[in-house]
């Protein structure tokens, strides 16, 4: 989240920064540890005079700080009304509801994180403690693999529903799909893992009493490591699969008579599209970084990568944060129709909706798949 300070650094200062103290390419490339980058797991090694320049205008830190207070009443109070919505207003909760649950506890948990943030802003240091600092850092890269992984899965039941209609029925086991929920979470536990080895407190160099809290690497192929690791699978690897799922369904809808889309898959179809506009760029500074990594350290090349990091990591920071509060927005114009009926149930209606049609859908899969059968049944007395 603090990497909403970059975009507002001072032009003339960073040039200063660059050239009057002669800061090398690996300083910049490790001068990404900056408060900035508390919020995804992104890397440097030693902190140098960039990072200094991260907080070091007041006028990025107070805009840094207005525009997380912005976005953490909306976050909070969205993702709540969404749990608070599914747990005592929504009477049949299908399981892209409880999916939508899950993802809704993994984004306001973010939100509950953001107030240590802004005291990182306001503050210009680090007053908590180290354990706290990898703790934070901890479970906000749990709460981007959560999310990306919730996402894949929706796209995925999505798929089963409508392509694969024999194995539609399964979808109402209930302990399975808690069982699966267990185990996605121990996932995104499991992959946050190798990140917090980076993640530390480290006082700057040129302000003794700045404080950092964020990634140190030592070697350019820890920041390879953890970019790769982020960018195959927090990104390549469920976008790949959640683009391969909506290509089948897409090829199923073409073949059949009934064309209409459900509102459940539109509206998880908005879902990922927002996900993914919020999340290519910054993956897209990942592997900027990931490319300079493996260039020598006097390189133009490299001179010229590192620039485009330092002008474009906010602004795709900026994406990422705002893809924790965006869904309970998309929530609300999905369920536009509910509002002035419903009032503040409109999301459980919403959702309600969805699960009826879903379930009619499957019912639907297994009507035909039993007239199928029975068809080839007469078919076969006949030639008989």
């Amino acid at each position: 989240m603090m990497l909403l300070l970059v975009p507002f650094w001072s032009r003339e200062l960073l040039r200063r920064q660059l050239f009057s103290k002669k800061v090398t390419l690996s300083s910049r490339s490790t001068s990404q540890t900056m408060s900035i980058h508390l919020l995804f797991n992104t890397t440097s090694s030693v902190t140098n005079n960039v990072t200094d320049i991260a907080v070091s205008t007041g006028a990025g830190r107070i805009i840094g700080a207005l525009i997380l207070c912005l976005f953490l009443p909306i976050g909070i109070s969205g993702n709540l009304l969404i749990i608070w919505s599914i747990l005592t207003r929504t009477r049949h909760r299908s399981i892209t509801t409880l999916l939508i649950l899950n993802l809704a506890c993994a984004d306001g948990s973010l939100m509950f994180l953001l107030p240590f943030f802004i005291v990182y802003l306001v503050k210009h240091s680090w007053i908590f403690t180290l354990p706290l600092c990898k703790i934070l850092l901890y479970l906000c890269s749990t709460n981007m693999y959560a999310s990306i992984f919730l996402i894949t899965l929706m796209s995925l039941h999505r798929m089963v529903v409508v392509v694969w209609r024999k194995h539609a029925g399964v979808l109402r086991d209930r302990r399975a799909l808690i069982r699966v929920l267990v185990g996605l979470w121990i996932l995104a536990l499991c992959v946050s893992v190798p990140n917090s080895v980076f993640w530390t407190t480290f006082m700057s160099e040129h302000e003794p009493k700045f404080v950092a809290c964020a990634c140190k690497h030592s070697q350019p192929r820890d920041v390879i490591l953890q970019h790769c690791l982020e960018i195959l699978l927090g990104f390549l690897m469920p976008y790949g699969l959640i683009i391969g799922s909506y290509v089948c369904v897409l090829r199923r809808i073409r073949k059949t008579r009934f064309r209409r889309h459900i509102r459940s898959e539109k509206l998880i179809l908005v879902i990922v599209i927002a996900f993914g506009l919020t999340w290519l760029p910054f993956h897209i500074m990942n592997m900027v970084e990931v490319a300079g990594a493996f260039l020598p350290e006097d390189s133009p090349e490299k001179a010229r990568l590192s620039q485009i990091w330092i002008s474009f990591r906010g602004f795709t920071s900026t994406f990422t944060f705002i893809s924790s509060s965006i869904n309970p927005v998309l929530y609300t114009f999905a369920g536009k129709s509910y509002i002035k009926r419903e009032g503040l149930a409109f999301m459980a209606r919403l959702f309600e909706s969805s699960g009826i049609e879903s379930t009619r859908k499957i019912r639907q899969s297994q009507n035909n798949q039993e007239q199928e059968k029975k068809e080839e049944v007469d078919h076969l007395k006949d030639g008989i």
